[in-house]
């Protein structure tokens, strides 16, 4: 499958008639060089890279998927939208979406090379609820890793709710980490809860996704580095639930992040 016939699919919002790894000598690595391909295909259309989107952090939902390592893929300034409390976000387009409450991250510079978290820490601008919507065009969310990469990392939408200054929380990383691996959420549609969650789900800690995060793009040829400004959403805490029109969903987390609904349209 050719990066053209993977956009279209992921313009159309139609499934896969097959999959990538079904080609012989595909995996992670090639999918990878897929994907920047189709990156490369949305940039010179006009799109403007938002920032990144890691998948799969969570351990609990490994054996669910089969899918037993952290992926990741580009945010775009099409599919990135910025609130306070609630967002409105359209399913339009979208193949079998489903919803992911996590904890996303803006950068305020690149990191140093070979970061340690202290040095990560220190190039972090602020912290953020936030919703994904990720999406298969594989069916019934049946796929291999090497699929997820090809599929943009399983990204379709990403709703960030309210940014707290890092420097607001913690003074250091290990202050950071552990605020946000203690952390707890309450997934709620339409006002019932769905599943409840935590930020230790993700790698033990958003900021431990993120570091997994930068040791593995700056070790994939051709990707680009994180730079000022990008948005990354570090995994989902609890499992992703399947939405539809007319959902509302509330994740309800505790301290350090606020809450975040979202409308589905």
């Amino acid at each position: 499958m050719d990066p053209h016939t993977l956009l279209e699919h992921t313009d159309s919002g139609q499934l896969w008639n097959g999959a990538p790894s079904d080609e012989p000598g595909f995996g992670v690595k090639e999918a990878y060089q897929q994907a920047l391909a189709v990156r490369a295909l949305r940039i010179a259309r006009g799109e403007r890279p938002g920032g990144f989107k890691i998948g799969f952090t969570n351990r609990q939902i490994w054996a669910r998927y089969n899918v037993f390592a952290p992926i990741w893929g580009t945010v775009w300034d099409t599919t990135l939208s910025f609130v306070d409390e609630h967002g409105i976000v359209s399913s339009a387009g979208t193949c079998q979406p489903r919803l992911e409450p996590e904890a996303v991250f803006g950068m305020k510079s690149t990191p140093v090379a070979d970061a340690s978290l202290d040095e990560l820490f220190d190039a972090l601008d602020w912290v953020a609820p936030g919703f994904e919507v990720v999406q298969s065009h594989r069916p019934d969310w049946k796929f291999k890793a090497a699929d997820t990469v090809a599929d943009g990392g399983l990204h379709a939408r990403l709703i960030v709710g309210r940014k707290i200054p890092v420097a607001a929380l913690a003074s250091s990383a290990s202050g950071l980490h552990h605020q946000l691996a203690a952390a707890q959420v309450s997934l709620l549609k339409d006002g019932q809860l769905v599943e409840q969650g935590a930020g230790a789900n993700v790698l033990d800690s958003p900021l431990q996704a993120l570091l997994h995060f930068l040791t593995e793009l700056r070790q994939c040829p051709g990707a680009p580095d994180l730079t000022a400004g990008d948005v990354v959403t570090t995994g989902t805490w609890t499992d992703a639930w399947p939405v539809k029109a007319g959902d509302r969903w509330t994740a309800r987390f505790s301290s350090p992040l606020p809450s975040l609904s979202l409308t589905i349209v």
